[in-house]
């Protein structure tokens, strides 16, 4: 008897990005902006905003949305990031000197960032339309 492997019909793309150079306070004022919006709007926001770590979430976005397009063959324009999720990651620490032989520890935080994007012609538009008004 054989057996047919059933085939998962996947909605949900996600692009993951570990040890970003950036604390999880400075990235998580920037991923509370954009979660729940649209892939086009989401970019529009991440080009206008001044801060740092918006130069490798917007790469970050659009890894998933192109991970989007090859695996679930979905338009970039039904795109709409549905989690958004900032995670502490490793410590680098280092030691400065400083006067009379001492020495002045540094710690250089690190995040790891996921992004998951959903198509929204898979499912009702109005669960994300009230969503995108809180």
């Amino acid at each position: 008897m054989i057996k047919k492997k059933k085939k998962k019909s996947y909605t949900e793309a996600y692009a993951i990005s570990k040890h970003i150079r950036v604390s999880v306070h400075k990235a998580k004022r920037v991923i509370d902006q954009i979660h729940g919006r649209s892939y086009e709007e989401t970019l529009r926001i991440l080009e206008l905003m001044p801060f740092e770590i918006c130069y490798p979430i917007f790469k970050l976005v659009y890894s998933a949305a192109a991970n989007a397009s090859r695996n679930i063959e979905s338009n970039k324009s039904n795109l709409v990031i549905s989690k958004a999720e900032v995670h502490e990651g490793g410590t680098v620490k280092k030691f400065k000197p400083r006067a009379r032989g001492r020495s002045y520890p540094i710690k250089r935080r690190t995040c790891h960032i996921t992004i998951v994007l959903k198509d929204i012609s898979l499912y009702e538009y109005e669960e994300y339309k009230d969503y995108n008004n809180i």
